[in-house]
């Protein structure tokens, strides 16, 4: 019995379901462009069949563990990494059996239809995963991993992913992308230049991150004008190296600033210092946003802002296991007056591509769509984490088409860890757009012809342009 419903997400309606079937139909073989997320470029460069199932599917996504955590499951027993080094459970099968055991908990979220899909699509599974099927459902899988058809490179070819972007703090040395574009494979795997290690004055090791910056550049990083330099430095080293064409922003605040250069420099002292205040520190964020805005503007870098995210809510978690690791919260976030010192400054600029990402739905008709709908250099990016399921990406087409359009959005990109939800999110996306547009020829508001057009532009077109792929 199939793990899936060929018709899911589809409108209920026959005639509506009928023309969204024929619009998915026209764009599910697309090739995927997946130009933000997480996944480890070492996978590519070294290509090495992945371990075992638990560590596949289980460690490395968050949308799993931290619905398990929420139920009172210690990540101990599912082996994520202690930050200290503490030792925690390391049999793969007894994870995976808590994770069968489990498995049902994911009921009604976007993860339980990306894992099945991944059971049904990649490893040609039809049981469903329980504790009864868990250890016959391990082996499977186990025994397509060992496979060279299961190995990195060749999923990716299987996926049919044209070009995908990992995501590297800004001090990586890139080695792994240097090894792939080294060794001859074909696939595109690009980085995207993330310098939160730099910018974010409440990232632990601020200060000594200046300080190796200013190694790694030979810049005089105890200064404002050469902080900057060595910025520019490495963007240029990403470009060279990881081949980028974004940079990436995860800032707490919305918040951008437009000093002058005398006060941002002040500034950049206190902050380095160690005495600055919260009020100073967001401050400095939002100065930095700006910055790397006009340095796109020289090199091109397509800058991308994921702000509303209160990270790392539990510090005991955060202790415990580090960073990233499910406790990122949204928080409410004004766009409209945090953005306007930036917009002010290069909001005009056509040249320059600023992509939006939210976590506080409120603002997506209110604050968004506007904004998007009358900057040339803004766009809006896709439903993030949070909001990455069907029903927020259908709120966030119903609440911006009106304003913004479809074409000051960039198509869907996936930002996952996940290797094997890729080509599970972005079928997601295509059913959800197909069903959004049957709608809109079914009340008339767009014929059929002008639908099958945006559909191919939504899974296609839009991200390819927009990240200049």
């Amino acid at each position: 019995m199939a793990l899936l419903d060929d018709d899911r997400l589809f409108p209920v309606e026959k005639s509506v379901r009928a023309m969204a079937r024929d619009l998915y139909e026209g764009i599910r073989d697309l090739p995927i462009i997946s130009p933000h997320g997480h996944t480890d470029p070492s996978w590519f460069a070294l290509n090495e069949n992945f371990p075992d199932p638990a560590r596949l599917f289980v460690q490395p996504d968050h949308y799993v563990f931290r619905m398990f955590c929420s139920q009172g499951i210690d990540l101990d027993t599912l082996g994520v990494p202690r930050a200290d080094g503490t030792e925690v459970e390391q049999d793969p099968r007894k994870i995976w059996r808590i994770f069968a055991e489990n498995f049902y908990l994911l009921r009604g979220t976007p993860s339980d239809m990306w894992l099945k899909h991944a059971f049904q699509e990649v490893f040609g599974l039809d049981t469903p995963l329980t504790a009864d099927t868990a250890d016959e459902i391990y082996d499977h899988i186990d025994a397509c991993l060992k496979r060279d058809d299961f190995k990195p490179r060749a999923l990716f070819e299987r996926f049919n992913i044209e070009a995908i972007s990992t995501t590297e703090p800004a001090l990586d040395d890139l080695k792994y992308h240097r090894m792939i574009a080294e060794s001859g494979w074909g696939g595109r795997v690009i980085s995207a230049y993330r310098p939160d290690t730099i910018v974010d004055p409440d990232f632990e090791g601020f200060t000594d991150n200046i300080l190796k910056l200013g190694e790694l550049t030979g810049e005089d990083t105890a200064s404002y004008t050469g902080y900057l330099n060595a910025h520019r430095a490495r963007r240029a080293y990403f470009k060279e190296v990881g081949r980028v064409t974004s940079s990436d922003h995860g800032h707490p605040t919305a918040r951008t600033e437009n000093l002058d250069p005398a006060q941002a420099a002040e500034l950049f002292q206190t902050v380095l210092s160690g005495r600055a205040t919260a009020d100073e520190r967001d401050a400095f964020r939002g100065q930095m946003l700006t910055e790397m805005a006009k340095m796109s503007l020289d090199d091109g870098l397509v800058l991308q802002i994921h702000a509303g995210a209160h990270r790392n809510h539990s510090a005991a978690m955060l202790a415990k296991f580090g960073r990233d690791k499910g406790f990122d919260v949204p928080a409410r976030t004004d766009f409209t007056n945090n953005l306007k010192p930036l917009l002010d400054a290069v909001g005009m600029e056509p040249n320059l591509t600023v992509i939006l990402f939210m976590l506080d739905e409120t603002t997506q008709s209110r604050e968004l769509a506007p904004l998007a709908g009358v900057y040339p250099a803004l766009k809006l990016g896709p439903p993030w984490w949070f909001y990455d399921s069907p029903e927020g990406m259908k709120r966030f087409r119903e609440n911006t088409t009106e304003t913004a359009g479809f074409y000051n959005t960039v198509g869907f990109n996936d930002d996952t860890r996940a290797f094997c939800s890729i080509p599970a999110r972005h079928d997601v996306a295509r059913r959800v757009d197909a069903a959004f547009l049957a709608n809109l020829v079914a009340t008339g508001r767009l014929g059929m012809d002008e639908a099958h057009e945006v559909a191919r532009d939504l899974a296609y077109d839009l991200v390819k342009k927009a990240y200049k792929l």
